[in-house]
């Protein structure tokens, strides 16, 4: 099947992690991706560890397929290089704070005046009004401010950090692939581009649907972990082995959680975990690390009771399910060493052949592609 973006050209202007992660998945469907980096040092994932002989790991595995073009934005050469670009774009990513794209002569209104087609998409913390719009923030300020920290934040002794980065990824990143794909579409109806407005703070919302049902709509008080999802109930939450690895409990429905109790021989008595939960969440970690998890793992399996032994992301990447879907099997050059690529949430159908390996450009590597001055070291 022919890659759907393959004739889609898209200038990034974004630095770390959610403009980058959305152009990706662009460049993954084919679309053509021009990132701008700043001379000398480039932007600041490629300084980051690890690295492989002096290439950022992290910077590679999020721009791989993309062509790098190292400019500086505020010189005067800067827009005569861009606007032929400008001109036949579809799509513009930027990731800076308010008014800087404007101040660098790049805002939407100016660009929309080169090219009335084009998809601006701009990604930020708060989004491009409201009284927080110019405040400084990262994920843990915005899924702070969106509420859904506060879910699961542990005791106050030794408060839980977010496993993942949910506002970036969840609230920056799809949020920005899906409406410039909708943007896309309805400029192929009407003819004209538009500007998104992606806040991440916003798109964090979302991860926690039955909260906003719960807490806001019906104005329950919602304790930290004291609710169904976030281990107030013996049957959802996390259980220590006698080896030290956890065990994760989603026997939500009734007949997982009677079948999970077969397994663990818990009580009649304590199988009602609405009537004394503190008493049965109790017994069931007394005995689940009563043994180590090698002795619940194949009887958990065989019981289909949605109980699994947590996997470290190693564990997880050798996986014999994930190995049989091919969910490693693209691979990515990384300073002459082969490494399984980051899997993306995009159809196989839609993507290059698998056997291709990606590389993230050089910093400057395609300026002299695009009229710019060569790069070299600074």
């Amino acid at each position: 099947m022919t890659q759907p973006l393959k004739d889609i050209l898209v200038l990034d202007f974004s630095t770390l992690l959610p403009g980058p992660m959305a152009t990706l998945m662009l460049a993954e469907a084919g679309a053509e991706v021009i990132k701008f980096e700043r001379p000398g040092t480039g932007e600041d994932a490629r300084l980051t560890e690890p690295k492989i002989d002096g290439e950022s790991i992290g910077f590679a595995v999020l721009n791989h397929g993309k062509r790098s073009v190292a400019l500086d934005l505020k010189s005067d050469a800067a827009m005569d290089i861009l606007r032929p670009l400008l001109e036949k774009a579809d799509v513009l990513v930027e990731q800076f704070r308010p008014g800087v794209m404007d101040r660098l002569g790049l805002g939407y209104e100016a660009v929309r005046a080169i090219n009335p087609g084009i998809i601006y998409c701009s990604i930020t913390g708060y989004g491009q009004t409201g009284p927080k719009a110019m405040a400084a923030g990262h994920d843990l300020n915005y899924v702070g401010d969106s509420g859904i920290l506060s879910l699961s934040r542990g005791p106050d002794a030794r408060p839980t950090m977010p496993f993942g980065l949910v506002a970036d990824i969840g609230g920056g990143t799809y949020p920005a692939v899906v409406n410039i794909l909708l943007a896309l579409i309805a400029r192929q109806q009407g003819g004209q581009g538009t500007h998104l407005d992606i806040a991440m703070s916003e798109g964090a919302f979302a991860f926690a649907y039955w909260a906003h049902a719960e807490g806001v709509i019906a104005g329950h008080e919602i304790q930290s972990g004291g609710t169904r999802l976030t281990g107030g109930q013996a049957r959802y939450r996390l259980y220590t082995a006698a080896d030290g690895r956890q065990i994760a409990v989603g026997a939500i429905e009734e007949k997982f959680w009677q079948a999970f109790c077969d397994v663990i021989d818990l009580p009649p008595d304590l199988r009602d975990d609405q009537s004394d939960p503190d008493a049965c969440a109790a017994e069931v970690a007394r005995r689940l690390g009563g043994q180590p998890s090698t002795y619940w793992e194949p009887l958990l399996a065989a019981a289909d009771c949605c109980c699994t032994v947590l996997k470290t992301p190693r564990e997880a990447a050798v996986d014999a399910h994930f190995a049989a879907r091919g969910v490693f099997e693209r691979k990515l050059d990384i300073s002459g060493r082969i490494v399984p690529a980051l899997p993306l949430p995009i159809a196989p159908e839609f993507r290059a052949p698998a056997g291709e390996t990606g590389r993230a450009a050089s910093l400057g590597e395609d300026n002299s592609r695009y009229g710019a001055k060569p790069h070299g070291p600074q």
